[in-house]
């Protein structure tokens, strides 16, 4: 990894990584401006989007790794000021990865200037001693893979045999658990007849499914979409889905239906998805009809 001089200005080129801030009302001061303090929590919530964009839920990572981060230090320079309903961009890369600290280099930007930067210093500690650790070696190619422009999930698509236990485990911590969907409901025959497509982290953590099936000759059904909460707003349901879209076309579909919840709509519009009919009830929750050619 390439690093970024502390005493120079970063520029937007320099991080791979960013997360979108609107500046609220309650975060300007009597200068009508950010106050300072602020900008340390828009680095801590860049901070959390990026374990996100590196396919890690941060508790169970952790929890999995055996330890936790802490911050040992931080810095900032400012070099101008956000103000009220400015639209800002956090960026936020990992510039070294020592035996038991990382450092990560945030920067606010606004379009292409610079608003204010700073470095994050983190050590990898038992979570309950708090005694310093060596970073986990997986952890640490996490990061540079990141850095270095590497994809940090992958998709599996295979039988119910294969990826059942994954894809049950996600589906009822999501539909069951979550939106409180009967489990009578939920499971049905056409498991174990379906191809199903599961996400998997760089972890081998399971982070997302759905399942494929023939609707009507030429005519393929995606369902039982999920992703688990500390992933989703991450490219790894979209993974999935084409994933489930391309299977569709290796076996000669044409086109390809799902019900999509409310919410969800626009998450299908983007992937190139139109809706179809009129909102229906399905499980107890709105759903509407979205087709999409193969």
């Amino acid at each position: 990894m390439s690093a970024i001089s502390a005493s120079s200005t970063p520029r937007r080129r320099d991080f791979r990584f960013f997360e979108r801030l609107r500046v609220r009302w309650a975060e300007i001061d009597a200068q009508h401006i950010v106050f300072n303090g602020h900008y340390l929590t828009y680095f801590d919530t860049a901070v959390g989007g990026y374990w996100r964009a590196l396919a890690l839920p941060y508790a169970a990572t952790m929890a999995e790794l055996g330890g936790d981060l802490f911050v040992r230090k931080a810095t900032l320079e400012y070099l101008d000021s956000a103000r009220f309903e400015e639209l800002l961009d956090v960026g936020v890369r990992c510039e070294q990865v020592g035996n038991s600290s990382m450092r990560l280099h945030c920067a606010v930007f606004r379009g292409e200037d610079c608003l204010v930067h700073g470095e994050l210093v983190y050590v990898f500690a038992d979570a309950a001693s708090r005694t310093p650790k060596p970073v986990p070696q997986g952890l640490r190619d996490l990061l540079t893979g990141f850095e270095k422009g590497e994809s940090m999930a992958r998709v599996r698509v295979g039988a119910w045999a294969e990826l059942g236990a994954d894809a049950q485990h996600i589906r009822q911590a999501v539909f069951v658990d979550e939106q409180k969907i009967p489990a009578e409901m939920e499971w049905d025959s056409a498991d174990a007849s379906c191809l199903h497509a599961v996400a998997y982290n760089r972890l081998g953590r399971a982070l997302a499914t759905g399942r494929l099936l023939e609707h009507v000759p030429g005519v393929a059904k995606i369902g039982r979409m999920a992703v688990i909460a500390a992933l989703r707003g991450s490219r790894v349901g979209r993974e999935v889905l084409e994933a489930l879209m391309q299977a569709g076309r290796e076996r000669g579909y044409r086109e390809v239906l799902l019900h999509a919840q409310l919410s969800a709509e626009g998450f299908y519009t983007r992937a190139g998805f139109q809706r179809r009919g009129p909102v229906f009830d399905e499980a107890g929750i709105a759903h509407v009809e979205m087709v999409r050619a193969l």
